[in-house]
């Protein structure tokens, strides 16, 4: 923009800034472009006297980009009241800046009055619209449409994806009579935003096999969030492979997945490997490397790392604090842990957010004050959820404060009378001090309101193919043979057992 000014300097001072072909270049750049300056730009704007269609549009796309796309409608809106005509361009900017339902249909309206329901691209952008607000109506403008393309299609698909329907979006994907990398994109970043981490991983696997497409780095980004959130470890090394063979740069996004996905696959080196590589990271990358050792135990490395993040002048964030704070929790280091409290919100001026709260109530909890995470509690700006009272019983219970903990588990069932864990969490602890007929009692109360425990489950990936087993589970196709192999192993520690008492009443 500084060298910007000083060309539009120029322009005026020789009398160039009159031709309109300068004047809209000068705009276009101060609207739309990522170096723009957009109030700089409404400036040249309101001294055109007779502004042409592009530099309406100009102005209404670069609205429409910003934080503030209610502008870029009442830009169109005077543009109408000057009798401009609107072009094929002018539509999809100005559905773009609509904010809500209402300002969508009031745009759809003008789309078929000025005969643009036929366009291709115009059609596309409600749709992308539409679906954001009803994808019922999204879909009825597609259905109507008589040009579809796949641009249309895909709009169709995240919109379902975004509102959950990811079993309707399959179907318009299965529906497709062509298919771009995407379309291939939509749907199965529309499986991990809605936590189908399996379906997202077989139709990358589909996708693979078919060697019609390159994925590309949005794709590769999606699998390696569903491999994490599945822990399928051997699939996202192969993402990984496919990066390196392919040239892919270790990007910010593609590089923050990487990382993220060796966290949680409990790979630290691996993942550090990929942070120490990428040439550029921002406070997420950054993020996800503290948040990563911190869950993985290495409390000092995390704190060691947000030191080297100040000491870059990156600014660390409300995440970055919750992974500094985890690394505390996990290393039981209490006083370190308020001093990062306080400096959050005293030097980098980020409100402690609930999350941070359960974090300081978990480590006080565990390192047995709990009074004083009770007290914090009970200064907290925001009321305390699940979560915090939950953290607060859990230190009760493993330092045998069993009245401070009796009231806290009473409290957090009347919270959350329906959450199984709760009452699971109180009986533990009435079991833990032999008081059983407060454990009958609490399994009395769920039984009365008809609260089932939640079984629990675990993961294991064989030759890249993740199996999910739960408590007492026998639909899995290789049940029998899994409880065959149980069984032996019992029979083997029994008789273990049995040999070794044998041999120490032998030797006695």
């Amino acid at each position: 923009m500084k060298e910007l000014r000083q060309i539009h300097a120029q322009m005026i001072a020789l009398g160039l800034i009159r031709y309109t072909y300068i004047t809209s270049r000068i705009l276009a750049f101060c609207a739309i472009s990522k170096n723009g300056d957009l109030e700089y730009a409404r400036r040249i704007f309101d001294r055109i006297q007779m502004p042409t269609i592009f530099n309406w549009n100009a102005m209404i796309k670069g609205y429409s980009r910003s934080a503030q796309p209610q502008f870029g409608l009442s830009i169109f809106a005077r543009m109408r009241a000057e009798l401009v005509l609107p072009n094929m361009h002018t539509f999809p900017f100005a559905i773009k800046a609509c904010d809500g339902l209402s300002s969508v249909a009031q745009i759809h309206g003008q789309v078929v009055k000025f005969g643009f329901d036929l366009d291709v691209y115009v059609v596309s952008s409600l749709i992308n619209m539409y679906s954001k607000h009803d994808v019922g109506v999204a879909r009825q403008v597609f259905d109507k449409s008589p040009n579809k393309n796949v641009v249309s299609w895909t709009s169709l698909i995240s919109g379902y994806c975004v509102q959950g329907q990811v079993v309707e979006a399959r179907k318009v994907f299965d529906e497709m009579p062509e298919r771009n990398d995407v379309s291939w994109s939509a749907m199965i970043s529309g499986y991990v935003q809605n936590e189908c981490h399996t379906e997202a991983i077989e139709l990358f696997r589909e996708l693979k096999e078919r060697a019609l497409l390159r994925p590309n780095r949005s794709v590769l980004v999606s699998i390696l969030n569903a491999c994490a959130g599945l822990g399928a470890s051997e699939e996202g090394r192969w993402v990984h492979s496919y990066i390196d063979e392919n040239g892919f740069e270790y990007g910010l996004e593609l590089g923050t997945a990487l990382v993220d996905f060796y966290v949680k696959c409990g790979c630290v080196e691996s993942s550090r490997q990929v942070f120490d590589k990428m040439p550029i990271k921002d406070v997420m990358a950054w993020s996800a490397m503290i948040v990563g050792l911190a869950i993985n135990g290495h409390s000092d490395s995390a704190l060691a790392l947000f030191a080297e993040m100040e000491r870059s002048k990156t600014k660390p964030n409300a995440i970055t604090f919750v992974g500094v704070l985890s690394a505390c929790n996990h290393g039981g280091l209490v006083y370190k842990g308020w001093d990062y409290f306080k400096v959050m919100s005293n030097v980098y001026g980020i409100s402690p957010s609930i999350e941070h709260y359960g974090c300081m109530v978990d480590l006080l909890g565990r390192a047995g004050r709990v009074a004083d995470a009770e007290q914090l509690i009970n200064g907290m700006p925001m009321r305390p959820d699940g979560v915090i009272w939950g953290a607060l019983l859990n230190g009760c219970l493993i330092h045998g404060h069993v009245e401070l903990g009796e009231r806290v588990g009473r409290r957090l069932i009347e919270l959350e009378p329906h959450h199984s864990g709760r009452y699971v969490l109180l009986a533990n602890m009435y079991a833990s001090m032999g008081r059983w007929e407060g454990v009958v009692s609490v399994r009395k109360m769920m039984r009365e309101r008809r609260v089932t425990a939640v079984p629990g489950c675990s993961f294991i990936e064989i030759t890249g193919v993740v199996h999910r087993f739960l408590v007492d589970d026998k639909s899995h196709s290789k049940s029998a043979d899994v409880f065959k192999m149980l069984n032996d192993l019992h029979n083997e520690v029994i008789s273990s057992n049995y040999e070794t008492m044998m041999v120490q009443a032998i030797l006695s």
